[in-house]
């Protein structure tokens, strides 16, 4: 299977088969997904800018990483595949959970999504590709929840989602 496709699945994370990524997003399908959170020694979280021509949510703020495994891949070794690819580094995983989410955006794509959430530590700049992120910081958690209070529109719906319905299992994970 090529980075085209995704893994569908069912609602208990069932393989149903595969298909290209933008056919699923069009047709608002199930399919398999994880995001990556960081934090350094700080307990700052490491957020990027989405790059502005991403298919969807371009110039949002979001998690160190998202994306979708490859078929037969291990999940949490696509997601340190695509943490290398994306920010340029790699750390160790911890897995926290996993969630469902919906979301349609203006474009006409549909993001339908079981995705596996990953933490992990790491210290040093990341090294981004310009291709995925167009920017990157560490913030602390309470000037993050400040500026999601005050510019929810400045961020993609499924870290909005990581951040109200996970964010206590994650400050779990990093103490």
């Amino acid at each position: 299977m090529g980075t085209r496709e995704v893994v569908l699945v069912n609602e208990r994370d069932e393989v149903l088969g595969t298909m290209e990524k933008m056919e699923a997003h069009r047709k608002g399908l199930l399919h398999r997904a994880f995001s990556v959170v960081i934090f350094n020694d700080k307990n700052e979280m490491l957020v990027h800018r989405r790059a502005d021509d991403k298919y969807h949510c371009g110039g949002l703020w979001t998690n160190a990483c998202c994306s979708h495994p490859r078929l037969n891949e291990n999940v949490k070794a696509g997601a340190q595949r695509r943490l290398m690819e994306e920010m340029g580094f790699s750390c160790d995983l911890t897995f926290i959970d996993t969630f469902i989410y919906k979301a349609a955006f203006e474009n006409g794509l549909i993001e339908h999504e079981l995705d596996h959430l990953f933490v992990g530590h790491y210290n040093d700049h990341p090294s981004p590709n310009e291709q995925e992120v167009s920017d990157w910081k560490y913030i602390s958690l309470d000037a993050l929840k400040k500026e999601m209070t005050y510019a929810p529109q400045n961020f993609t719906f499924w870290f909005k989602e990581i951040m109200h319905n996970k964010f206590e299992q994650i400050q779990q994970s990093i103490l």
